[in-house]
């Protein structure tokens, strides 16, 4: 081992961010002490952003199987569903709300960029995409500050690399002041006998890093993600990565002209812990190892060592896997395309991570120990019930008196910061590029692009009411779950399958975890009463500030399938004389609503009562009166709306 690093002590892995008792544990695996290499990938291998220690066993009591389900959460960059005639929907929705805080620009662009290389790597072509972002209070000096870098982020991003942005959703909420919450969906489309897997298979297979030149941005971005926001983290700026849209859309066709060749074996995309990550959880999915050369990766700054070059996150890179002797096919497709591919090592059969440097090993570490699934730690937090939710569930808003005057109420909710109109956002979203869209622009339901090359089309929606399942996390989760189902059904289409961007606050404070345990109680719930499968998702723990952590916010991806996209309906009145029905009950539903928000100043009250039986034969009348051209617009009442 080479000893050109300092010495590695248990300050040095406390510093990292690891434990005593994780420090312990590596020594075992090693049965020695780590270099500082190592602790290096271990400290980000096994933060909660890549290994959701403290949340992969809760996720396991997800419904992950079904009739269409082709890759289930867990095994993949992101699931996929059989939508026939050959093809699969590719969707996923993950976080970046720590670089967003610090850097809201390049965070949320890059957080936008992340999340197309999880679609494409699979071998999909992204077709959509979509946000859900969360503010602080209007009044507070960070918000406008905040919520215009991230909308430029977002738009920059997705209009330079050319897909449409066509649903989102934003709320503003005092608890998000310092610590905002910026969630991006894409969703992709791919022939089914063309996915691709991002294992390491093949005993002296070449391995390839693609894309951009490494450099030192995004240097334990990880970590940084797993950890509370305080004073210090704008000291941690070069966590946050630099975005290139169009350096990624080169990638994209690059990556997909390579997947049309006989010389891939697997591609994984560079997102958290950018190299070491990809380097273990390749050859994890197979059984096998890898042997890196650090001398090889193409970089962008001067002096860089293999501490920097492994943990580094620059975007727009990919990690490859070639048949060995088809080394050629991939230099020429990315020489065309004005990309990097640097040939970095190869598969071995020892199932180890080999880090060389100079000609020295810097690092041997068994790779499956690094990785989610493998041997990275899982943890069983303890929870417990707030006793803050006994006064909040039991409040009575039927004791408030009456307005003076109801117009007035109207015109207050209507111009409320939650209901007012958002094409301040919306229209900076490019939501037709791509010639995909027949309905988008912030004026719908749900999102929906047509499947290209067929008459099938995509609903896509997000949702989620925070202050639902702030009160009564359980309920207020299985409540997003079905409005994700009934949005994509108001468009006519049927709901096959969600991904989840599960934003709360420290889990090692047991009345935080509570929320986390609940809402994933209420998400199973409502997905097996749907008979929907979660095909994968995001865990983003540690949104808390000193100012106290933000409301739970489990937010729904859900995609739903039309098989006529022509019968699609969308929300606006047509005709006069049309009729207008109201379909379900409305019940005496106050707690933690606009009104109450808005004109007593109050969050309380137990959520809406849920009918899932109610639901569920709504969510299935809906496609069925669109498919016979019963309906030719349908709005589901969820929160006030003012579209």
């Amino acid at each position: 081992m080479s000893n050109a690093y300092p010495p590695v002590t248990l300050e040095t892995a406390l510093s990292h961010g690891l434990s005593s008792e994780e420090y312990d544990q590596i020594q075992n695996i090693l049965r020695r002490v780590p270099t500082f290499v190592e602790l290096g990938i271990f400290s980000a291998m096994w933060s909660e952003h890549c290994s959701y220690k403290n949340s992969i066993l809760e996720l396991k009591r997800l419904p992950k199987k079904g009739e269409r389900v082709l890759v289930e959460a867990g095994d993949e960059n992101a699931g996929l569903i059989d939508i026939g005639d050959g093809l699969a929907v590719c969707f996923k929705i993950e976080s970046h709300n720590h670089p967003s805080a610090i850097e809201p620009f390049q965070g949320a662009a890059t957080g936008v960029g992340g999340i197309l290389r999880d679609i494409f790597s699979m071998g999909a072509r992204p077709i959509a995409a979509l946000n859900s972002l969360r503010f602080g209070d209007p009044s507070h000096p960070r918000t406008a500050m905040l919520l215009d870098g991230v909308v430029k982020g977002i738009s920059h991003y997705g209009n330079c690399f050319g897909v449409p942005t066509v649903a989102g959703e934003i709320y503003f909420d005092p608890s998000y002041n310092e610590n905002p919450l910026v969630n991006a969906m894409a969703v992709g489309v791919v022939e089914v006998n063309k996915i691709i897997k991002g294992a390491a298979h093949g005993l002296g297979n070449p391995i390839f890093v693609v894309g951009s030149a490494t450099g030192r941005d995004g240097i334990h971005g990880a970590s940084f993600a797993s950890e509370d926001l305080s004073e210090s983290s704008k000291e941690k700026r070069p966590s946050v990565q630099i975005a290139d849209p169009f350096k990624e859309k080169l990638l994209l066709e690059a990556t997909l002209e390579l997947a049309g060749t006989d010389a891939l074996v697997g591609i994984q995309d560079m997102g958290a812990a950018g190299i070491c990550c990809s380097c273990s959880e390749t050859p994890a999915r197979a059984d096998t190892g890898i042997h890196l050369d650090v001398n090889k990766v193409s970089r962008r700054e001067k002096g860089m060592n293999a501490y920097e070059i492994c943990l580094s996150e620059s975007q727009e890179r990919m990690l490859v896997i070639l048949k060995k002797g088809q080394e050629h096919k991939a230099r020429d497709i990315f020489s065309k395309w004005d990309l990097h591919a640097d040939e970095v090592g190869y598969v071995t059969e020892d199932k180890l991570f080999t880090i060389e440097e100079d000609g020295e090993t810097v690092g041997v570490i068994p790779a499956a120990n690094l990785v989610l699934g493998g041997g990275a730690p899982r943890y069983k937090r303890e929870f417990e019930r707030p006793n803050s939710l006994d006064p909040l569930l039991s409040f009575d808003p039927t004791h408030l008196p009456d307005p003076n005057d109801w117009n007035d109420v109207l015109l207050a909710i209507l111009g409320a910061p939650n209901i007012c109109s958002r094409k301040l956002v919306f229209e900076q979203y490019d939501h037709t590029i791509g010639a995909a869209t027949a309905q988008g622009g912030g004026r719908t339901d749900a999102g929906i692009v047509r499947v290209p090359g067929t008459n099938k089309g995509l609903s896509l929606s997000v949702d989620c009411n925070s202050r639902y399942v702030s009160v009564d996390p359980k309920r207020g989760t299985a409540l997003a779950v079905f409005e994700g189902a009934r949005n994509v059904a108001c468009t006519g289409a049927v709901p096959v399958g969600i991904t989840n961007c599960l934003n709360f606050a420290n889990p090692n404070k047991p009345q935080n975890y509570y929320f986390f345990h609940e809402a994933i109680t209420g998400m199973s719930d409502a997905c097996v009463a749907l008979g929907i499968p979660v095909t994968g998702g995001n865990v983003s723990f540690y949104n808390e500030s000193p100012s106290g952590p933000v409301r739970p916010t489990p937010v729904i991806g859900m995609v739903g399938v039309l098989d006529d996209i022509d019968k699609h309906i969308g929300i606006a009145f047509r005709e006069e004389g049309d009729f207008i029905a109201l379909l379900g009950d409305i019940g005496p539903d106050l707690g933690c609503s606009e009104f109450l928000a808005t004109v007593h100043g109050v969050i309380a009250g137990p959520p809406p009562r849920l009918d899932i039986e109610q639901n569920i034969q709504l969510i299935k009348l809906l496609p069925e009166l669109a498919q016979n051209d019963v309906l030719v617009s349908a709005h589901d009442i969820s929160e006030v709306d003012s579209q």
